[in-house]
């Protein structure tokens, strides 16, 4: 099943928001906070899907953080809890000028 970004906004809430280990260390390693990522999720748009995630669809959502930088953030969903698989800065190097498709390695 692909995710939709209308069905992940009406979600976005705190209370429905569920950060991995993983994520969680390095949202803090990246300066990355629960605001940086809500805001990403409601004003972004999905630009990859992951529909065979296990155990949830899970997807790639470009937007921008609270400080105006672009914001790549991996959120997985059951359609009532969104877990935060991980977020960080896309790199310049690695994605095209609009950060929306990956360079060729």
């Amino acid at each position: 099943m692909e995710l939709k970004i209308e069905m992940i906004r009406k979600i976005c809430r705190p209370e429905n928001i569920e950060i991995t280990l993983h994520a969680a260390k390095r949202l803090e390693q990246r300066g990355i906070r629960l605001e940086d990522i809500m805001n990403c999720i409601m004003g972004g748009e999905i630009i990859e899907q992951y529909p065979t995630d296990y155990p949830y669809p899970s997807c790639l959502v470009l937007g921008v953080s609270m400080n105006h930088r672009f914001l790549h953030t991996v959120v997985g969903s059951d359609q009532e809890r969104i877990w935060i698989i991980t977020a960080y800065y896309p790199d310049e190097n690695k994605w095209s000028s609009d950060f929306r498709s990956r360079k060729e390695q």
